[in-house]
């Protein structure tokens, strides 16, 4: 295999990406200025040796604790489970809520082996026993993500006065809440209800 047809697999492999974005990908860098090319290596070797889940939340970041852990003016006692990391900058467009973060890096999953215990959901429990006073699930609406919140609405039961909400309508059934546009983000939040 060539080099340029082993980089156009590479490319073809991220999500999104078909062969023929890939090709185009692959012929841009290869037109360009070598220095635009090792400038964008260097940024994946630098992505891939700093960024680590963060310890409380589980947010990807290059520091520890991420930026919503550690700001103090956010609300601690609210906190707002998602699915990925990727999640957060959804959420965070949409410019509704202040609280803090859970990231459970997926959704459960029998078929594919997903158990509880393949998420980060002790630290969600652990942290449910800190002072929060409301979460908001916000998992993405498939059936995953409806299984994912029914559970997490069972485990969360056990904490007296714990307010458990859900995202409201307003995002398409088998859609990526990274995908969803701020306004309907917003629309969610503000129409969540008790689970």
């Amino acid at each position: 295999m060539s080099a340029i047809e082993a980089l156009i697999g590479e490319f073809g492999r991220l999500p999104g990406i078909g062969r023929k974005t890939a090709q185009r990908l692959t012929y841009h860098l290869l037109k360009g200025r070598p220095d635009d090319s090792r400038r964008l290596s260097a940024a994946i070797d630098r992505v891939l040796a700093e960024v680590r889940p963060c310890g409380e939340c589980g947010n990807l970041s290059s520091e520890a604790p991420c930026e919503y852990c550690r700001n103090s003016r956010r609300e601690a006692a609210l906190i707002c489970v998602v699915e990925e990391a990727s999640d957060i900058a959804a959420i965070e467009a949409s410019g509704r809520f202040r609280g803090r973060y859970h990231v459970l890096g997926g959704r459960l999953s029998p078929l594919d082996g997903v158990g509880p215990d393949e998420l980060n959901v002790a630290r969600l429990l652990e942290r449910l026993d800190d002072g929060i006073t409301e979460m908001i699930i916000a998992t993405n609406p498939s059936v995953e993500g409806e299984a994912t919140a029914a559970y997490l609405h069972r485990a969360a039961s056990r904490f007296p006065g714990l307010r458990v909400t859900r995202l409201a309508r307003g995002l398409p059934v088998g859609g990526d809440l990274e995908y969803a546009d701020g306004v309907t983000i917003a629309e969610a939040f503000s129409g969540r209800r008790e689970m």
